[in-house]
């Protein structure tokens, strides 16, 4: 297992972030969004580049300090950037690295499971980004170890590779894993991960992902309740515009220009055109508000315009995200209670 005590980490006078406790054990996924900065912070303390001045990291109850050998063997980091041996065959890689960890993983099987069979004599070079990308999957595959840490492993990568890493990482749950992804993205990190935390300067809290759950325990009577609340809402005002504050400036939106809506930290944000805007109505609000406008609550922390979606991705059996047509191409989070409600909203089966 991989285990963070009291750890902090201070430049000059300004916290970067405070102490934190994290523990991830065998068969859990957990990810924490960050910052690009407090992100390279953590990597770096992992690896021992990074001095830890307070508290500990082990993995595996081993420390770097104490068992540089045993807490490196036991220790897999799939990087956001990798060097790699360009004029090497793929399989002449992940063979090369089977030799390094002593491993009695299949290159074989392994090619399967990235989904690299048919290019197993390509050279890394004739590869694209996003192969590149599975064969490090691959390699972390070939190491065995029990602890592995993903650097931002959806960022810049193909659809095709998105599926690989959602089944590779469900694989490793069911194998017992410690699985941590650092990433800046809420997105990812609630499409991938069962637990997420938020760091920053203030600390790190957590983040509801299991909407589902909380769904399917209230009462029929909240739920008549709060569906009355929305129709009197909905015949009482009629919205045209939601607004958004930006410095001295109060920006007006159209509802069909807005993509979708995220919250984080209690504060909600328009995207538009790939740009986040702060509004001082709550998720709720905006619910009730936008129901009538072709808006729908996709996650707890998400809502979406249904004329901006262009698929429904399934990942796994309990991970779905929707891509949208906007800007960015971006993606937002489907909780599993929401999905059979959005197909009838859809017209699909």
């Amino acid at each position: 297992m991989l285990k963070m005590k009291e750890i902090e980490y201070r430049h000059g006078d300004q916290t970067v972030f405070p102490k934190i406790d994290i523990e991830v054990s065998p068969g859990e996924i957990k990810a924490i969004q960050s910052t690009v900065n407090i992100r390279e912070v953590l990597l770096r303390m992992l690896i021992g580049k990074e001095s830890v001045r307070n508290g500990c990291i082990q993995i595996q109850n081993k420390t770097l300090d104490k068992n540089k050998q045993q807490y490196f063997s036991s220790l897999g980091i799939c990087w956001y950037e990798e060097g790699i041996y360009e004029r090497l065959q793929v399989q002449e890689y992940l063979k090369f690295i089977g030799s390094l960890f002593q491993s009695k993983a299949s290159v074989k099987e392994v090619l399967q499971r990235i989904q690299l069979e048919e290019k197993a004599r390509w050279k890394m070079h004739q590869l694209h980004r996003s192969e590149k990308r599975r064969v490090q999957f691959g390699r972390i595959l070939m190491q065995e170890s029990e602890v592995i840490i993903f650097e931002e492993p959806e960022v810049n990568v193909d659809l095709e590779t998105k599926h690989v890493l959602h089944q590779f990482v469900e694989m490793l749950q069911t194998q017992q894993k410690a699985v941590l992804i650092l990433t800046t993205s809420t997105e990812h990190a609630i499409t991938i991960a069962d637990t997420v935390y938020r760091l920053d300067e203030q600390g790190m809290q957590s983040i509801e992902i299991k909407m589902e759950e909380e769904e399917h325990s209230a009462s029929k009577e909240t739920d008549a309740l709060e569906a009355e609340e929305v129709m009197q809402v909905q015949k009482s005002f009629q919205l045209n515009k939601i607004s958004a504050k930006i410095e001295d400036k109060i920006i007006l939106f159209d509802p069909q220009e807005i993509d979708y809506i995220e919250s984080q930290d209690g504060q909600s944000y328009l995207y538009t055109r790939g740009e986040g805007f702060p509004t001082g109505l709550t998720l709720k609000e905006l619910e009730q508000r936008l129901s009538n406008q072709g808006f729908f609550r996709c996650h707890r922390s998400y809502i979406v315009n249904l004329q901006k979606i262009r698929e429904v991705i399934t990942w796994t059996r309990n991970s779905y995200s929707l891509s949208l047509i906007d800007k960015k191409s971006s993606e937002v989070p489907l909780s599993k209670s929401k999905l059979n409600e959005l197909k009838e909203l859809l017209g699909v089966e």
